[in-house]
């Protein structure tokens, strides 16, 4: 929520294990703009009031499975923008139903998977492919250098400079017709 309104959104999800499938985030990404209320004083605001209009990019690592693949790949599907990085690690599976054992200890199932919607399964075990490779580097991490980071940095300035610009407020319209010629004006095409 705090980022919303930067001129480009660098979505970090490297390293995300998953948990939840990120439908609500994705939603929230691919808002469209409806329009914009011009207010009388102070800035004209957009409705919806949370969505962002700007170039989009998400970094993907192999340390990100289940939720953590589901992510990245609803990201291409919806055509937010680029996926930077490395290959996902390819654990989108689901698991439930698996109960308890006596001695306190447990299993895992898978129970359910997913396919898209054009009838093809994920790619179970492979995970999703960047768009813009980019390989860790653990040298330069230590030293506080991110090239995946820097890359895609880079990527959003590019795509800045040809990212249309938000529509300027339209010149109030004249709402009162004018008078006919030769007409007396009347009090309410006098205001």
């Amino acid at each position: 929520m705090a980022q919303w309104r930067k001129d480009a959104l660098i979505i970090d999800e490297r390293f995300n294990s998953g948990g939840q499938i990120p439908d609500r985030f994705i939603e929230l990404l691919n808002r469209p703009m409806l329009a914009y209320w011009a207010v009388r004083q102070g800035e004209d605001w957009q409705w919806p009031p949370i969505a962002h209009r700007g170039p989009k990019v998400m970094l993907i690592n192999g340390w990100s499975g289940s939720g953590g693949d589901a992510f990245p790949f609803y990201f291409r599907e919806a055509k937010l923008g680029p996926l930077v990085g490395t290959r996902t690690w390819g654990g989108l599976i689901g698991l439930s139903g698996s109960p308890d054992l006596v001695d306190g200890g447990g299993f895992t199932v898978p129970t359910f998977r997913m396919y898209d919607v054009r009838g093809k399964w994920f790619a179970e075990g492979v995970g999703v492919e960047p768009d813009i490779k980019v390989d860790e580097n653990p040298t330069e991490l230590a030293k506080g250098l991110d090239p995946q980071l820097e890359r895609a940095i880079a990527e959003m300035m590019t795509q800045l400079k040809t990212a249309p610009p938000a529509p300027a407020r339209p010149p109030y319209e004249r709402r009162v017709p004018p008078p006919a010629p030769g007409a007396t004006p009347t009090a309410a095409a006098i205001r």
